[in-house]
């Protein structure tokens, strides 16, 4: 995996070797939360004093990610842990930790799995209930009022069906909860 492009950028105070190597380590941990990254820009800024006590070190980070950017900074109400600029460093990336893990979150939502139904063969037939030899090999309990369309009393031993198969539904073991009879002229995965 190619290295993830850092750009650190120091406004109102002289560079530093030593907190551009922190901030460095810091961008490329982010990997660990995302591929999705494509860029990082980190800007530390000393904005004049405005108390007595010292400036308050603000970091601005802007993630470019697939799909959009994430920005972080860290200057909403005064909190003077941030006159020391490693506090500030920390976090300013604990901030985009948290906003990366909500983007993968949103990401993977929206990434839709579209599996094919379980499909399989009915063995034996009840008066109220069958069994499906299903095509991983295992065998499913099934109900009448889990075949659709009320078409229960139309199979028989043989029929090709799909299903979807709850795990643990019954203490006896999988359970089919729906059951669709397939035609004569269906490809399954269709």
């Amino acid at each position: 995996m190619p290295a993830l492009p850092i750009q650190v950028t120091f406004k109102n105070l002289e560079h530093s070797d030593f907190i551009e190597a922190e901030v460095r380590n810091k961008a490329e941990a982010l990997d660990r939360f995302s591929d999705h990254i494509m860029s990082c820009r980190v800007v530390v800024d000393a904005p004049h004093a405005r108390h007595r006590k010292g400036k308050i070190y603000v970091v601005h980070i802007d993630l470019t990610v697939v799909g959009g950017e994430l920005a972080v900074s860290h200057d909403g109400p005064l909190d003077h842990a941030h006159e020391d600029v490693h506090v500030a460093i920390r976090d300013a990336f604990l901030a985009a930790t948290r906003r990366l893990e909500d983007y993968e979150r949103k990401r993977q939502r929206r990434t839709k799995t579209h599996e094919i139904p379980a499909h399989g063969i009915v063995a034996r037939m009840f008066p109220d209930y069958g069994f499906i030899d299903v095509s991983d090999g295992s065998e499913v309990y099934f109900h009448k009022n889990s075949v659709v369309g009320g078409t229960f009393d139309k199979l028989n031993a043989g029929d090709e069906v799909r299903l979807v198969v709850a795990y643990d539904e019954s203490a006896e073991g999988p359970q089919a909860s729906t059951v669709v009879p397939i035609g004569k002229h269906h490809l399954v995965g269709e």
